[in-house]
């Protein structure tokens, strides 16, 4: 851990839910993933300062590739479509420091 660092990474999950009819992550399933991933990182033994903080996030404005997550400081922004998804980022990432690529929202999908 660096002294400029609480954490040693951060994952935000967007819970942003839109009640104009737009599409928007809180319909597909993101409340779940996050509280899936909250209890994983927990049982990994990776919560705490120096490793590993899950949070719930508005609106990421990424809302093409949805439902996503974003893992910092690497700045990987990924899509997920269940929980093993989710199981495997814990493992592979954020355990293990090596981003999924097969999840990475693609560069170009914004709002």
């Amino acid at each position: 851990m660096t002294a400029a660092s609480y954490y040693q990474r951060h994952i935000f999950f967007c819970l942003n839910q839109r009640d104009n009819g737009e599409a928007s992550c809180g319909d597909h399933g993101a409340q779940a993933a996050f509280d899936h991933c909250k209890k994983r990182v927990k049982a990994e033994g990776l919560a705490g300062p120096g490793q590993v903080r899950v949070n719930k996030a508005g609106c990421l404005d990424r809302c093409a590739g949805g439902p996503v997550a974003v893992v910092y400081p690497e700045a990987v922004w990924y899509t997920y479509v269940d929980l093993a998804d989710i199981d495997e980022i814990v493992e592979s990432h954020l355990k293990n420091g090596e981003p999924v690529e097969r999840l990475r929202t693609p560069p170009h999908l914004g709002r």
